[in-house]
């Protein structure tokens, strides 16, 4: 059963037939409409970002679609409508983000982070928070991990 992978990134919902994905394609005699349409709908969500995709094909032509999620920095940047973070985080903040959206973020990376627990997820994401120059909540986000080890944030993370 030999499988052939294609791994490419693309454009959220606007992956085409084009470079990279129709000429790797292209040879594996598979409909490259169908998959294209594929991929545009699981990464929609996605739109504005570079999302890795993964296109598994095997000798019957048929394929299977697995979607990666944007670095984390991509999907606070997107929540904030920035191009860019900070040039100098740590003294240059260039957004404020809710605690909501720190757990929206964790919520949809869970699956590629290292740790199993969604406390952790969520100062994953603090961290690259704070690594970008992004506050939560109006504060550091290495005070809104201290105040989440002290239980603050119980109800909202769980």
């Amino acid at each position: 059963m030999a499988k052939t992978t294609i791994e490419s990134l693309v454009d959220g919902g606007r992956a085409s037939a084009g470079p990279p994905l129709g000429p790797a394609l292209g040879p594996l005699g598979i409909n490259i409409g169908k998959i294209i349409e594929e991929i545009n709908k699981k990464t929609k969500d996605f739109e504005g970002m570079k999302v890795p995709v993964k296109i598994i094909v095997d000798e019957k032509k048929n394929f299977e679609i697995v979607v990666g999620t944007p670095p984390t920095s991509s999907l606070i940047l997107k929540e904030l409508n920035l191009e860019k973070g900070s040039q100098k985080p740590g003294s240059e903040i260039v957004g404020d983000m809710s605690i909501e959206k720190v757990l929206k973020i964790a919520k949809m990376k869970r699956e590629g982070m290292l740790s199993e627990d969604i406390k952790s997820n969520v100062k994953e994401v603090l961290g690259t928070c704070l690594s970008i120059g992004v506050n939560v909540d109006g504060k550091n986000p290495k005070q809104v991990i201290e105040e989440i080890d002290e239980g603050k944030y119980e109800e909202i993370i769980g």
